[in-house]
């Protein structure tokens, strides 16, 4: 069964990881991505290691699916095959994703205005650190950039401590979300305008749209939220415990003297202190290492056990737990996918995770790895007629590169 976006074509000018996670997630979807990579590209140019069987880690897991195109984008002709490609007369790209600083593309002659010439119904994706309008459009930004600068380091951490980077890059794969959003937005519209659109997505804003709730009480309240390492600033308790083997996650109390009782203190019923929801937030700091002792009595198993209707308590997996995780494996969120690169060597695989969104009639399947380097520069001139003389003429002026080495 084809995916929900089965028959779009995208051309993928994307690199690092936010531009790359956003027109991964289309991928995923059913569209045919064609990956836009430089004529001179080896595998250590594509990303950072470790790399597994002689192929980046990293560049693999947000490129999945994606059919590699090498061209030199400083040739004439380069820019030219781009241009056929996505006239709809010819190579009939539906929607054009980038995540270069503002201006690059349009210096090369492939901005929006250049290519919303040649396709008025283009849709045109651009992923940058600070957006292609304001005082900071030019400023370079990485994910620790925007996340330092968005706020989010300043409520992540615990009191008292540095300010803490979250455990994965969520100031890129924010950006690369909303700009996937954004392409099936504007082509939602398309269908009624019958034109496309520019659709500039900043870094910078969607780690403030994701600060939701902390943006409000900082904007309307005298309040200026700060870290309060993994508790929640309006519920208590809610936050990990260590218990005698690990750790535990505990959302909520449904029901105070319940909870008091299967954790063998009484006592806390009668304390001032920790009678309401309120009362229990604003003590703490004293709730907290009173409850860190009784959590340490017991597996976090046996807590799992014992808590189950008193509140919603979990384990603290780490990865590799919650990659065996037997309901992570049963919703297909763990993949196995082929190495390209190997194709001639006996097919060897790398695991990446799977995609959240599950479609009841048009499910997604994930099968193809990253592409080797050029594996379908040929097939994408092709697409806009050139001849195989051409494609060799092409190949041999350094325009692009092929990769040959088997199925494509």
């Amino acid at each position: 069964m084809p995916g929900p976006l089965d028959g779009l074509r995208i051309l993928d000018f994307t690199w690092a990881l936010a531009g790359p996670y956003g027109s991964m997630i289309l991928t995923d979807l059913g569209a045919e991505v064609y990956k836009v990579e430089h004529v001179d590209t080896n595998e250590r140019h594509r990303g950072a290691g470790p790399y597994v069987h002689g192929v980046s880690t990293y560049f693999f897991s947000v490129n999945r699916g994606k059919k590699s195109v090498t061209l030199d984008l400083k040739h004439p002709d380069a820019v030219q095959i781009i241009k056929d490609l996505v006239d709809p007369a010819s190579g009939g790209i539906d929607v054009l994703t980038e995540n270069f600083r503002p201006g690059a593309m349009a210096r090369l002659g492939l901005g929006y205005e250049d290519l919303s010439a040649v396709n008025p119904r283009l849709i045109y994706a651009s992923t940058s650190g600070f957006g292609h309008t304001g005082p900071y459009q030019h400023r370079p930004a990485v994910d620790v950039i925007v996340q330092g600068m968005g706020g989010v380091m300043s409520i992540t951490g615990h009191p008292g401590g540095p300010p803490a980077r979250p455990g994965y890059s969520i100031g890129d794969m924010a950006g690369g979300m909303y700009t996937a959003i954004g392409v099936l937005a504007a082509m939602h519209e398309r269908e009624t305008s019958g034109l496309g659109q520019h659709v500039d997505v900043a870094m910078l804003d969607a780690q403030v749209a994701l600060l939701e709730n902390a943006v409000v009480r900082a904007a309307n309240t005298d309040e200026v939220p700060g870290p309060i390492g993994t508790r929640h600033p309006l519920v208590t308790p809610f936050q990990a415990f260590p218990t005698l083997d690990g750790w535990m996650v505990i959302a909520g109390v449904k029901d105070w003297q319940l909870f008091c009782a299967k954790i063998e203190r009484d006592d806390l019923l009668h304390d001032e202190r920790f009678q309401t929801n309120p009362d229990r937030t604003d003590h703490h700091a004293d709730l907290e290492p009173i409850l860190n002792e009784a959590f340490k009595k017991r597996t976090t198993a046996e807590w799992e056990a014992e808590l189950e209707g008193v509140c919603i308590a979990a384990p603290m997996n780490t990865l590799p737990e919650i990659i065996n995780d037997p309901h992570i494996q049963a919703r297909g969120m763990i993949a196995e996918l082929p190495v390209a690169t190997s194709r001639q060597k006996g097919q060897k695989t790398i695991k990446v995770s799977g995609s959240p969104v599950h479609l009841s009639r048009t499910p997604i399947h994930l099968n193809r790895g990253a592409s080797a380097i050029g594996q379908h520069t040929r097939e994408a001139l092709e697409l806009i007629g050139r001849s195989a003389e051409e494609i060799d003429g092409l190949a041999e002026a350094g325009v692009v590169s092929l990769d040959e080495g088997g199925p494509q």
